[in-house]
């Protein structure tokens, strides 16, 4: 499974990004999605989840202002981010759980996007 992210960019504080992340690829099922942030010099965290049957979760950071959504026809998942705040300023990255339609065992595999930067200006 691919996974490319797109929609950062650069952004005033107070303002709306939506990121997406297709995934791509054939002969898998994924059970969730899950965006995580790493901003410069620091760890990546978990900001958001979904699963396949489109249960949310959120860090307490987020939770109310960056809604993920789904769009199982498109392989899609995206982030809403609003009210962005400087210190939302990061690179975004995307983060599915699959298993493999040939994989007998149904063993959960990861994959990660290459990530977007999402800068936001006070």
């Amino acid at each position: 499974v691919q996974l490319v992210e797109s929609g950062g960019g650069l952004v005033q504080a107070g303002g709306s990004l939506r990121l997406s992340c297709v995934a791509s690829g054939s002969g898998f099922i994924i059970h969730s999605t899950a965006w995580y942030r790493q901003p410069p010099g620091k760890q990546r965290d978990l900001v958001a989840t979904i699963t396949g049957g489109g249960v949310t979760n959120y860090a307490d950071s987020v939770k109310g202002r960056f809604p993920i959504s789904r769009d199982n026809a498109k392989n899609t998942v995206y982030l809403q981010m609003n009210s962005l705040q400087p210190e939302d300023t990061a690179v975004y990255y995307c983060n599915a759980n699959f298993v493999l339609d040939s994989d007998y065992r149904r063993r959960m595999r990861g994959s990660w996007g290459q990530g977007t930067l999402v800068t936001v200006s006070s």
